[in-house]
């Protein structure tokens, strides 16, 4: 009897090196654009969206708070007791 286990797949994210790489990408991409923050000229309709870094902390907030939302407020009315379908 042959007991062979199959060969076992490799993602591309299961190798340290390959994820690595990937936040290294990610974080120089942010490095860049908020140095290019300071060469772009905005055509801003209030004036807080004249300061440095608006856009990027109003999408950090409005994440957290989406997040929030869907767990204390969206998830008890969704939610089912653990024994419904008994």
């Amino acid at each position: 009897m042959d007991t062979k286990t199959p060969d076992k797949k490799t993602y591309l994210f299961d190798k340290p090196k390959n994820v690595r790489r990937v936040f290294i990408f990610f974080y120089s991409t942010l490095v860049v654009l908020l140095i290019a923050e300071f060469f772009v000229h905005k055509h801003p309709h209030f004036p807080w969206e004249q300061w440095w870094g608006f856009y990027a902390v109003y999408g950090f907030v409005a994440c957290v708070l989406l997040v929030l939302v869907a767990k204390y407020i969206l998830r008890p009315i969704v939610k089912r007791r653990e024994d419904y379908y008994d």
